[in-house]
């Protein structure tokens, strides 16, 4: 019997890419982790009498029916950040498979097309840009741009397409797959402390703060860290600590911005040698457009003027980026009413439903995290809410079909 229980579902893959090093999970696009992931879904929604099939970009679709317009869609994503929690993404895809399961078992006939999708590369862990897979199916990214990404150890997109098996010379914008989409509803752990506060198990998601990444490159003079003398150095390490620092403070003065610095990349990273080269990675995110930009010069240009009195050269360019987000009011509300009245809430984590919001009408579903804390071991939800949430996009499908 298919399993209806998203708890189950979960404890499916509790093991599939659970990183020793770092705790928590480590699923990139394309790696055999992921691979792993894809191949789970694919059995299960099989054992539903799904349809599969995997589109020019990667992403998974699952047909309850025949593919066809208007279609309800929902599902997330399986790829984790670096010593990720168990929950980002996953929850969203074990829930629309647990979903599909209740209804078919209760004799439920849509009557529109239904689909569960699964996006590539939401998290952007590997290739460095988050939602691609949405992103090159909307055409926010041009195929060109994407295929020349590389991952940590050189590998190019293209190259990790190609060894997937997809055709790259049709990768890109997916007008097919867009124009059957009637209404996009994804459900994910909540990544903030929101409904902590407010006491639900459920919310439905208001909006997406602004949110963009930025690489930030100084070059310096490598050189000998026992026989150079400080006044000497031309050190881009301590370029990059000074940018790090102005990005706190500049973000601290502001309210509702968030920077941060998460990786950071010296070369030729001995402990000994001052490194000839720095990169960081800079993710600045705020309620508007306007106060995410004006941080990031503020930001730029504190990092510029710690270069100038270093004697180091600099570069800052834009990697990402995903102006604010509002979902679809008339459909939020629906969303809404349908679970009784739950709250609204806006999010600072970006999501694939933020990117199809610009095309399609498109709602998030939230799911309770006791910890509030995400893209950490930490990340969590118990089972009582797993199962609330499922039973909250059970209520929306039927709404919505």
């Amino acid at each position: 019997m298919p399993e209806t229980s998203v708890v189950a579902l979960l404890r499916q893959i509790e093991t599939v890419g659970a990183d020793p090093e770092r705790g928590g999970y480590s699923r990139h696009v394309f790696d055999p982790a992921e691979r792993e992931l894809r191949d789970w879904f694919t059995e299960r929604a099989g054992e539903l009498g799904l349809g599969l099939e995997t589109d020019r970009n990667g992403n998974i679709w699952a047909w309850w029916g025949a593919p066809g317009p208007d279609a309800v869609v929902t599902g997330s994503h399986l790829d984790s950040v670096p010593g990720g929690g168990p929950l980002d993404g996953p929850l969203g895809v074990a829930t629309a498979l647990a979903a599909i399961a209740a209804l078919q078992l209760e004799g439920f006939a849509p009557d529109r097309p239904v689909a569960v999708v699964v996006f590539a590369e939401e998290e952007g862990a590997r290739f460095g840009i988050a939602c691609l897979g949405s992103r090159l199916m909307v055409g926010a990214i041009s195929a060109e741009r994407a295929l020349a990404l590389t991952d940590a150890a050189g590998t190019t997109f293209a190259e990790a397409a190609t060894g997937f098996g997809l055709d790259v010379a049709h990768l890109g914008t997916d007008r097919e797959a867009l124009d059957r989409i009637g209404v996009f509803v994804e459900l994910h752990v909540e990544q903030g402390r929101g409904l902590i506060d407010l006491g639900s198990p459920v919310a439905v998601a208001s909006s997406i703060l602004a949110h963009g990444r930025w690489r930030i490159r100084v070059r310096g003079q490598g050189n000998h860290a026992g026989t150079t003398e400080l006044a000497d150095r031309r050190d881009p390490m301590v370029v990059a600590a000074r940018a790090i620092l102005a990005s706190r403070d500049i973000a601290s003065a502001t309210k509702g911005v968030r920077a941060t610095v998460g990786r950071i990349e010296p070369v030729p990273g001995g402990t000994n040698v001052i490194a000839s080269q720095v990169s960081a990675w800079l993710d600045v995110r705020a309620g508007s457009d306007a106060a995410t930009l004006d941080a990031v010069a503020a930001i730029s240009a504190a990092a510029r003027s710690a270069a100038v009195a270093e004697g180091c050269a600099i570069d800052i360019v834009q990697e990402s980026w995903g102006g604010q987000v509002l979902f679809d009011p008339r459909l939020r509300d629906r969303v809404a009413t349908a679970l009784g009245g739950v709250p609204v809430l806006a999010t600072g984590a970006g999501h694939d439903a933020g990117v199809l919001a610009a095309v399609v009408p498109t709602a998030m579903l939230f799911v309770r995290n006791p910890t509030g804390i995400s893209h950490a071991p930490e990340e969590g939800a118990t089972d009582e809410d797993c199962e609330a949430g499922a039973v909250a996009l059970v209520a929306v499908l039927k709404d919505l079909l």
